[in-house]
């Protein structure tokens, strides 16, 4: 199977559009026309990582965190980012990263946070802002309907729950075609007032040019009439971290327990006890101090995240739980999740001798240990 292929299957898992402008994820390493052998899933695409990959005959690594972060002008081996890099290039091993790209979705790595534990009905604690749009469009009443529903398939009209949402108004088109023209209706150099039909639905940006494409390929008229706007709506599905509840309520002692348990964590450092119950539950995997103040003003009686400062602390003015429970902790089972969701659209994808097609990594890259 083509790079290309698998590639696409990522990006319906996890939009590059979702990823934070900070963030660099995608390809990394590799020629998209390249035969995939098998695919190594991992955290960190480290060189012990890249080692394993090629024992068990994988040439495509795909990992939560990009190896390749900030700019990089020499690659000599002369630290753990440019021995990976080489070693993957000297073996035609290609890197591709979701990192902030699943972060932000609804299914990701904080959606996976609360399922580990136990959080119910959970929603976006950060909705992602300016990534919606919205087409607006002109045609005949005989072509509204397949247009929209074409415009359907391509992904636009989702809000929230609901799917295939338009508006849809009556109206008076004028045209007049010069010596080059040829009109749907009327004839050249005719001045034509026609019924029209006006067409609005939104969408999400990374959805933009296929949005487009089915526009022009299922338009009636030889020249097609469209705006899109900018909206200023927040995405309530998309965005970091999320905020859910248990179905009862849990001391402090006893939430922390269970967090230690689920999370599999080493150690769990954490603010003052307010001496409140613990009910409602805001997350938020990887470095989320920046969050603190969103998760106090949601109401929630405990804020998981990691990374954080000894004075961030203090930010949690006793009014809730605030726990550092570890980076790699945090996103424990996002690996998983890409297993499962490459396993279950990769049906066809021919194993090689040793392995089946997609593996999940052995390797423990989590940099910090608890004595």
């Amino acid at each position: 199977m083509k790079l290309s292929n698998i590639l696409s299957v990522l990006e319906e898992m996890a939009p590059l559009g979702y990823a934070e402008d900070f963030d660099n994820v995608g390809l990394l390493v590799g020629n998209p026309n390249q035969e995939i052998s098998g695919v190594l899933v991992c955290h960190d695409a480290l060189e012990s990582v890249i080692d394993e990959a090629i024992s068990k005959k994988c040439n495509l690594v795909v990992c939560f965190h990009p190896i390749l972060f900030s700019g990089i002008k020499k690659i000599t081996g002369k630290n753990y980012v440019e021995r990976a890099i080489l070693k993957a290039i000297k073996n035609d091993i290609a890197i591709y990263a979701v990192h902030t790209a699943l972060d932000n979705h609804q299914k990701g790595v904080n959606k996976i946070f609360c399922d580990a534990l136990g959080l119910k009905d959970s929603k976006v604690l950060i909705p992602k802002e300016n990534y919606i749009q919205k087409l607006v469009t002109y045609t005949i009443p005989e072509n509204a309907e397949k247009l929209r529903n074409a415009l359907f398939d391509a992904g636009a009209g989702t809000i929230g729950n609901y799917e295939d949402c338009s508006f849809i108004s009556k109206g008076i088109g004028t045209y007049m075609g010069n010596e080059n023209s040829k009109p749907e209706i009327g004839e050249r150099f005719e001045f034509v007032e026609n019924e029209e039909i006006k067409i609005e639905l939104t969408f999400e940006k990374h959805l933009q040019g296929k949005i487009l494409k089915a526009l022009f390929k299922n338009h009636a008229y030889e020249e097609v009439a469209y705006e899109i706007y900018q909206l200023e709506n927040k995405h309530q599905n998309i965005g970091l971290g999320r905020i859910g509840m248990f179905d009862n309520s849990l001391s402090e002692t006893e939430f922390l327990q269970l967090v230690k348990e689920k999370l599999q964590c080493g150690g769990i450092r954490h603010s003052g006890f307010t001496g409140k119950s613990i009910k409602k539950v805001a997350v938020l995997g990887g470095s989320g101090s920046f969050a603190i103040k969103n998760a106090i003003s949601s109401g929630a009686d405990a804020y998981l995240t990691a990374d954080l400062k000894y004075h961030q602390f203090y930010e949690a003015e006793n009014q809730l739980l605030l726990a550092d429970i570890g980076h790699f902790e945090s996103e424990r089972f996002t690996k998983n999740y890409i297993v499962d969701f490459l396993k279950e659209k990769i049906t066809n994808f021919a194993p090689n001798s040793l392995q089946s097609g997609i593996i999940l990594s052995e390797e423990n890259t989590n940099p910090v240990k608890y004595f």
